[in-house]
């Protein structure tokens, strides 16, 4: 797992940009991959720390292109596909929340790291019929935001932050996450598919 992991990452830097573009539409629409994006700006952005804005250029509509995929499945399952994946009280508790704040919510989990749940508030308000141009709108907001700070500890902070991604103890716990989410995001698009297919 480890050496595929360290492969996927060096033809994804072997990319540059175009790696941070890919990632992002993975990591955005049903694919989960803890810190990727940023760990990936940081090696990008030690190596050429000029190109920082086209980094968070990229990495940001990368993002928004994932986003975009996960609103067109979201938003067919619609409030009928949350109900057949979740208890009636937490639909009702996140129809409210969505319906009048879910501009809040979105734009914290666009800036926050892992663990924040980011693909199921977005995929939530696709399903209750959040303003598409709004909803992309705050992801990249958020995103600037977020890869914008990422990419200035890396200016500053880098190389250590790049030492303490190849400790044994760290690669251990993303190979666990990882592991983890891969399960999620099968699981997340085998219900999301089905349930665009029903609607």
């Amino acid at each position: 797992m480890q050496g595929f992991l360290n492969h996927a990452f060096a033809v994804l830097l072997g990319l540059g940009g175009a790696g941070l573009f890919i990632l992002g539409v993975l990591d955005s629409s049903f694919l989960f991959l803890p810190l990727g994006n940023d760990l990936l700006l940081t090696a990008l952005t030690i190596r050429h720390h000029e190109r920082l804005p086209l980094y968070v250029a990229l990495a940001s509509s990368g993002s928004c292109a994932g986003v975009f995929l996960l609103d067109l499945v979201a938003r067919k399952g619609g409030e009928v596909g949350l109900q057949k994946i979740m208890s009636k009280r937490r639909f009702e508790f996140l129809k409210r929340k969505m319906s009048h704040h879910a501009s809040i919510p979105l734009a914290l989990v666009c800036v926050a790291p892992p663990p924040f749940p980011f693909t199921p508030v977005v995929a939530t308000a696709s399903a209750f019929n959040y303003l598409r141009w709004r909803l992309l709108t705050i992801v990249l907001g958020g995103r600037i935001a977020r890869f914008t700070i990422v990419g200035l500890l890396a200016h500053k902070f880098g190389r250590e932050i790049l030492r303490l991604a190849k400790t044994n103890v760290f690669i251990g716990i993303m190979i666990a996450i990882i592991a983890a989410s891969a399960i999620g995001s099968v699981l997340s698009v085998m219900k999301w598919v089905c349930q665009s297919r029903r609607a």
